[in-house]
């Protein structure tokens, strides 16, 4: 506590009361922005541990042909089979469907 008041004198010593509530919100955007980035990274990273233990439990499975596998191994596997499910269905087309203007051509 005491730190933070000694701070504060010497910005309003150095900077003057003019500048010194600007320096204070530059400062604290700073790092409110490396807090953000910070967690950024730290979110990228868990992404990444558990891609990799998604893709090690992967190769356990495959080791085991698939058969016995433990109830950690069977919820790997169950979420990475709707994972690859999730992206063939995004990538399907609809059937498209003829637009007013095709089907009066049609009638006619």
């Amino acid at each position: 506590m005491w730190e933070l008041v000694v701070v504060l004198i010497v910005g309003l010593v150095v900077l003057g009361p003019e500048r010194l509530p600007v320096a204070i919100r530059t400062v604290s955007r700073w790092i409110k922005s490396a807090k953000s980035l910070a967690n950024a990274v730290k979110a990228e990273v868990s992404e990444e541990l558990r891609v990799h233990e998604l893709h090690e439990n992967l190769k356990k499975a495959e080791q085991q042909n698939l058969q016995d596998l433990t109830p950690e191994l069977k919820n790997s596997l169950t979420e990475l089979q709707q994972a690859a499910q999730s992206v063939t269905h995004s990538y399907k087309k609809p059937p498209t469907e003829p637009s007013d203007n095709q089907q009066t051509d049609e009638k006619k």
